[in-house]
């Protein structure tokens, strides 16, 4: 699985840097360095969204901060992987 954060200027200012220092730790916490990957990504073109964008595997996934980070960890990334 591939995880791509927009570090684009308008997610940035939203906090893009401490989305990916939670999904690093996020996936090293249930051992899934092997699984998935999490990378940096310019623009994904939803600047007009809340919150910071991220795309994993082919779905943009909007408005992502770090209060709601886990929960998509969890619906989005372990479940998908645990199947």
């Amino acid at each position: 699985m591939n995880i791509s954060v927009c570090i684009g200027s308008a997610c940035h200012l939203k906090g893009s840097y401490p989305i990916i220092t939670m999904l690093k730790d996020a996936i090293s916490k249930n051992g899934l360095e092997n699984d998935v990957t999490v990378s940096a990504s310019f623009c994904l073109g939803q600047c007009s969204s809340e919150g910071v964008s991220v795309k994993i595997d082919d779905e943009i996934v909007t408005g992502i901060s770090p209060e709601n980070l886990s929960e998509l960890f969890e619906n989005r990334v372990l479940k998908v992987i645990k199947k």
